[in-house]
């Protein structure tokens, strides 16, 4: 077992053993994009220590997941954040023969709840516990907190709940145990398909006054639901800001993709024989992006783009 560094940093030279002073803990991370890189350091700030690994070795505190767990003393909690499917299931299988009995896998990537079972059932035959975990709040979670919605036995859940009230915002809300495992991604997945709803409902009210003639300043018309509306919401909030950045989106194509949550919402919803035609209705308005330079999709790009920091397109392309 090599040292590890002490509190909130790695590499060092000095350790300070965190895992047996109160809440203070130990824990890997692996995947350190945008969300993994922030929420590192967001757990850095609440005293823990962190052993992050990403195959960006720039970003990396170690070099490779073999190493990451040799840096952490039994019993290990390793968090998962890469994207879902093939990256996800590579990364667990091999956690799975690194790991020992009694170590906790957590999956905070956007992994389709189906596979959550399968995931835990395969760590379950090594001993190894398993917790699901939607994550929401993008990129301004390092400083606002993130939006946790987990699911697994509650004896896993208890092993990693200091890094869950780490990431958490500040006050009573923010942070659920939604159910056993798959309760999480499917929580999550659900909030995803509320999203979509949202955003295209700002959306069409966007493109409609941008296209009534007596309208003729539509940024300050968003600007003044920001107060006293029923509307008001952080989505508003950042539409504006991206008004402000672009008054008429002009500089971006109107093409927003789906990252497969939407999709899984409407599946799912067909599955439970639940009606939700808001939800499928802004799914379908997405495909519709493929196929022309939509104005309603410059806005959800824009929003994208603001809370999650997603890719645009350029309208010079």
């Amino acid at each position: 077992m090599h040292a590890l560094a002490g509190v909130g940093s790695y590499p060092g030279t000095k350790r300070t053993d965190t895992r047996r002073r109160g809440a203070q803990m130990e824990l890997g991370l692996v995947g350190l994009g945008k969300m993994g890189g922030n929420m590192r350091e967001r757990i850095r700030r609440a005293g823990h220590t962190v052993v992050g690994y990403d195959r960006n070795a720039e970003v990396s505190d170690v070099h490779s997941l073999a190493e990451l767990v040799d840096k952490l003393e039994g019993p290990r909690v390793v968090w998962v954040m890469v994207p879902a499917g093939a990256a996800t299931q590579s990364t667990i299988d091999e956690l799975g023969e690194l790991l020992s009995p009694g170590d906790v896998v957590v999956d905070g990537g956007n992994s389709r709840w189906t596979d959550d079972e399968k995931h835990a059932g395969e760590l379950a035959a090594k001993g190894v516990g398993f917790v699901d975990c939607g994550v929401s709040g993008g990129v301004w979670g390092l400083e606002n907190g993130y939006a946790l919605m987990y699911g697994g036995d509650a004896a896993h859940v208890a092993k990693v709940q200091p890094v869950f009230d780490a990431l958490k915002p500040e006050g009573e809300f923010g942070s659920v145990h939604a159910g056993r495992v798959g309760a999480g991604h499917f929580a999550k997945m659900v909030h995803n398909g509320i999203e979509y709803a949202m955003m295209q409902a700002f959306a069409e009210g966007w493109e409609l006054l941008e296209a009534a003639d007596s309208v003729t300043d539509v940024r300050e018309v968003f600007r003044s639901w920001q107060q006293g509306t029923v509307i008001r919401s952080w989505l508003l909030d950042l539409a504006v800001n991206a008004l402000d950045d672009d008054e008429h989106l002009g500089s971006l194509r109107g093409y927003a993709a789906d990252s497969g949550e939407g999709r899984w919402t409407v599946e799912a919803a067909i599955d439970n024989a639940v009606p939700l035609p808001a939800i499928t209705a802004s799914l379908f308005a997405r495909f519709s992006s493929r196929q022309e330079d939509s104005p309603q999709m410059k806005m959800i790009a824009a929003l994208r783009n603001q809370f999650g920091g997603h890719a645009v397109e350029s309208s010079k392309k």
